[in-house]
């Protein structure tokens, strides 16, 4: 393999905020003035960066366990003309790190893609393998990322179509491409895949646009007054001029909310449901609603607005608080697969391989989700159930980490032995958080651990939530 030089540089994701200040007068912009406008150009690489410097490629961040020696061109596997990427997947023990990914930026002003419909690229793999890849992130908004999760490649070069949800919302995008990848899909194998001709299409074939929020399932919660709680399971669904359907996961930005009852409940173009009220005449309730490029959403919120000690962290019943992750997956050490899923209508957290897995509260990548203060909290309610046989010597462990940004503490640990869960069955637990040996402070947890080192492999967890028994 021949690698061109291709330099890359790494940073931390940052959460940006930009405000724009418009100041009203009385003379308006005379018709002989142009209005700014960006590049049009669609094409990313072919053959070479167009229209990039040759630092366009932005690793993830290192301390995740992103290895940055993987990337680079390869002039003798190509699909057309005469150079391709190729990105080498390490495996999860490699010291250097254990995945690798990142994103393709535009560093001038951003581009215009406004007339086109979709991401488009060829692509093929050493063997069978899926990778996740995308658009719209720039590691400052990440306002218009897109992304999918699964996408299957094989030994053979296809050609995958990214559909944006609405082009008009991209006017000056600089998040061009983004991948990642790991050995989750090759039982820890190695491997390599090659990326040609990416560039913006306009296509003018994609139909049956079907955009979707909390998964496309009309969902209740409970939320105190002044709480905010972030719309979830926002998607895009496109059909393919091969007749196949494609959905991606869609940033709130592309999406236009309304509230049935404004004294209830606001929405804002981040998706954050904010209850601002008990409401007037008795309607505590506010319905929120979505629409895409005027195609209405599937899928509703019913906000009731109440006056409850809950601290929700993952349930279908109460509002919940702004959560990282659901797995936060440590390379080398964890085993745990997993996370959120919908299983008939209902979201449950599924976790195969487990040996320890982290609900992470804080925001480790940089997403500004902030700890929980507990302080006034006097429970944690779980339901766990073991989707296996269960032996005698197995049991599940939970531990709340406290200071979790700082050189992480372990404030303590409570540990459910095997006689008491029940196997494919749903089982409660209410546990005093001063059962939780150790936990001397509870103003900023930043994460909860489960662990069964591996005796038990296949656990859903539901309901997780924090409360305060008067």
């Amino acid at each position: 393999m021949k690698n061109k030089n291709l330099k890359y540089s790494i940073i931390f994701p940052l959460v940006g905020l930009i405000s724009f200040v418009m100041i009203s007068c009385e003379r308006g912009f005379s018709d002989d003035v142009d209005l700014a406008t960006f590049p049009t150009n669609g094409d990313i690489y072919i053959d070479d960066p167009v229209g990039l410097t040759d630092e366009f490629f932005t690793s993830f961040d290192p301390a995740t366990g992103a290895n940055t020696n993987g990337f680079g061109t390869d002039n003798n596997e190509v699909y057309e003309g005469s150079s391709s990427i190729r990105i080498d997947v390490p495996a999860p023990n490699d010291p250097n790190g254990g995945y690798i990914g990142g994103i393709f930026k535009d560093r001038g002003e951003g581009r215009d893609l406004s007339g086109y419909d979709a991401l488009t690229f060829w692509a093929k793999a050493s063997t069978s393998a899926t990778i996740e890849v995308g658009f719209g992130s720039d590691f400052l908004e990440d306002k218009y990322a897109v992304g999918v999760s699964d996408l299957v490649l094989s030994t053979a070069w296809k050609k995958y179509i990214i559909p944006i949800p609405d082009p008009s919302k991209l006017v000056q995008e600089r998040g061009l491409f983004l991948f990642s990848a790991g050995t989750q899909s090759t039982n820890g194998a190695s491997f390599s895949f090659w990326i040609d001709e990416l560039r913006f299409e306009s296509l003018g074939t994609l139909g049956q646009p079907r955009p979707r929020i909390l998964g496309g399932q009309d969902q209740t919660a409970q939320a105190n007054i002044d709480t905010s709680v972030p719309l979830i399971g926002l998607t895009y669904t496109a059909n393919l001029p091969d007749g196949q359907d494609i959905t991606v996961s869609a940033a709130p930005s592309y999406f236009d909310y309304e509230t049935s009852n404004p004294f209830v409940a606001s929405v804002d173009d981040l998706g954050i449901v904010t209850v601002d009220g008990p409401g007037q005449g008795g309607d505590n309730t506010a319905v929120i609603t979505a629409s895409l490029a005027g195609v209405e959403a599937e899928g509703s919120l019913t906000v009731e607005a109440v006056d409850i000690d809950v601290i929700s962290i993952f349930s279908d019943v109460f509002a919940n608080v702004p959560v990282d992750n659901y797995n936060g997956f440590y390379a080398e050490f964890q085993t745990t697969l997993g996370g959120a899923v919908n299983e008939n209508g209902n979201n449950v957290i599924t976790y195969t391989d487990l040996n320890f897995v982290a609900i992470e509260f804080y925001g480790r990548d940089g997403s500004g989700v902030q700890p929980i203060d507990a302080t006034d909290m006097t429970h944690l309610h779980i339901e766990v159930r073991v989707n296996e046989g269960i032996d005698p010597s197995d049991f599940l462990r939970f531990e709340l980490f406290n200071d979790f940004t700082l050189p992480a503490q372990l404030s303590g640990s409570y540990t459910i032995a095997a006689n008491e869960l029940i196997s494919n069955q749903w089982v409660e637990f209410d546990i005093p958080l001063s059962s939780f040996n150790g936990l001397t402070s509870r103003n900023a947890l930043g994460a909860l651990f489960t662990v069964s080192d591996a005796t038990l492999s296949n656990v859903s967890l539901d309901n997780i939530y924090f409360y305060a028994e008067n």
